[in-house]
């Protein structure tokens, strides 16, 4: 829906800078299509810009939140998640060739403040380091801080991914009892961690492009 916003916006546009150019009805028959026809040419150019923009769009939003939520433990405050989504062909084929991908988390607690701006109270972030093993056929995972798990199979190393374990964000004392906080969170496929030359590659590449939407929820302090 935004994607068809933005394209009627830039078609609207198009007419009022086409109603401010001059006329071209004195050129040739000879004379190319977009100086005789300015107004439709640009229309074009702006059309296959807006459905470029949405297509990059769509492409790199292919990872689902189906499940977040924050409880308060005697440890401090636990963020439980889950996840849909698919490695495409790209990503499995250069998985089994050594190149590890990384999956990190980004959470973010903001509380509002009516006389500045809101204040972020946390930001933090966690990665999965996914991995495969040619010698021993095993795919293996591993959460930052945390010892490697082993799978015979790639579903099993993404059950990891899709469902991590629960999360302690930040100790009991962080947050102000009774405020109410905005959580916002989203995976990504971190290219930022790949060796250089697929850093490069994933720049230019739709196929490296995986993350989610931000999921945002509020969650009161008792």
């Amino acid at each position: 829906m935004h994607c068809f916003k933005k394209l009627d916006h830039e078609l609207t546009q198009s007419a009022l800078i086409s109603s401010d150019l001059p006329s071209f009805r004195q050129l040739s028959p000879a004379a190319p299509t977009a100086l005789r026809h300015p107004s439709r040419w640009l229309q074009r150019v702006l059309l296959a810009l807006a459905l470029l923009f949405c297509q990059t769009c769509i492409q790199a939003a292919e990872i689902d939140v189906t499940h977040a939520s924050l409880e308060a433990t005697d440890d401090g405050y636990r963020l439980s998640t889950s996840y849909a989504f698919e490695l495409n062909r790209s990503l499995e084929d250069a998985l089994v060739r050594g190149v590890p991908l990384y999956f990190t988390t980004d959470v973010q607690l903001t509380r509002r403040r009516w006389y500045w701006f809101d204040e972020v109270s946390i930001s933090v972030s966690r990665t999965v380091r996914l991995s495969y093993n040619v010698l021993t056929r095993q795919y293996h995972a591993s959460t930052s801080g945390q010892l490697q798990q082993s799978f015979s199979s790639l579903e099993d190393a993404m059950s990891l991914i899709r469902r991590p374990p629960r999360w302690n964000i930040a100790d009991k004392n962080t947050l102000k009892s009774g405020d109410i906080y905005n959580v916002g969170l989203r995976m990504r496929l971190d290219v930022a961690q790949l060796p250089k030359p697929f850093q490069i590659n994933a720049l230019n590449n739709s196929d490296w492009r995986l993350s989610s939407d931000w999921k945002e929820f509020t969650f009161k302090v008792e």
